[in-house]
């Protein structure tokens, strides 16, 4: 099993990561976490924790996208999961805290950014990876990350490729608290939360109109990923960031 769906105490709901690689994006694990939600959905609850671990999500597995003889075929099979999972978490009538220990890379960040409050671990880190590796950006980082910095800040990032600390994540309004035990404490918050008027702001914040530009901006993301996975200077990339520079041509 690569997510662990569970009905916890006092009414908070339990979505935990435990795939390979330190929870890379893969088809199984995605459709676990869609199935997670169906869980959630189906429960009743209204406030959930999703965890993952000693690394909460490394992101799209760039080993299984070099290795694919179709990449484009492996990006159908992955991104759109990907993408719309995020869309179903701002959309649910759930307030969803996210309990982050180390990385927390490339589109696996999009959890994040799709949460609604974020508890981290000391180690715990967000990167990019998208230049170094030369994939178009995915997982909301132009979708829902301007939504909570801003234009400007989302695209430095994006360009600079900077790691950002648990505390820098908390200055940037990414994360609420850096603790030993995140997933004890998310839980506590959520389960400490009046849920009614924190249901009434996501759903005023979340209206149609930012649900419907979210939905068409996760679907440009999808397209220009799509785009440039197949080029050979984005295998190149794939091969330098897996050390695998003379496998390039292979």
């Amino acid at each position: 099993m690569k997510v662990r769906a569970e009905a916890g105490a006092e009414g908070v709901f339990r979505l935990t990561l435990s795939g390979p690689r330190a929870n890379a994006l893969e088809p199984g694990i995605l459709r676990e976490f869609h199935a997670g939600l169906d869980a959630l959905d189906a429960s009743g609850a209204d406030r959930a924790v999703i965890a993952g671990g000693r690394n909460f999500c490394s992101g799209g597995d760039v080993a299984a996208f070099f290795r694919a003889a179709n990449p484009e075929a492996h990006a159908d099979a992955v991104v759109p999961l990907l993408q719309d999972a995020l869309r179903r978490m701002v959309e649910m009538p759930v307030i969803f805290a996210v309990a982050a220990r180390g990385a927390i890379t490339g589109g696996g960040a999009g959890l994040l950014f799709a949460g609604d409050l974020a508890v981290l671990a000391p180690d715990a880190f967000v990167q990019p990876y998208y230049a170094q590796v030369g994939f178009a950006p995915d997982g909301g980082w132009t979708a829902l990350l301007p939504e909570r910095t801003g234009a400007g800040a989302a695209q430095d990032w994006l360009l600079s490729d900077a790691r950002a600390s648990a505390r820098d994540l908390v200055q940037a309004g990414l994360a609420r608290e850096v603790q030993d035990a995140p997933e004890d404490r998310a839980a506590e918050m959520l389960a400490g939360m009046r849920i009614a008027p924190a249901l009434a702001a996501k759903r005023l914040i979340w209206d149609g109109a930012r649900v419907a530009a979210l939905t068409a901006r996760l679907e440009a993301e999808t397209r220009a990923f799509r785009a440039l996975i197949g080029r050979p200077e984005t295998r190149e990339g794939m091969a330098r960031f897996l050390g695998e520079g003379a496998r390039a041509d292979a």
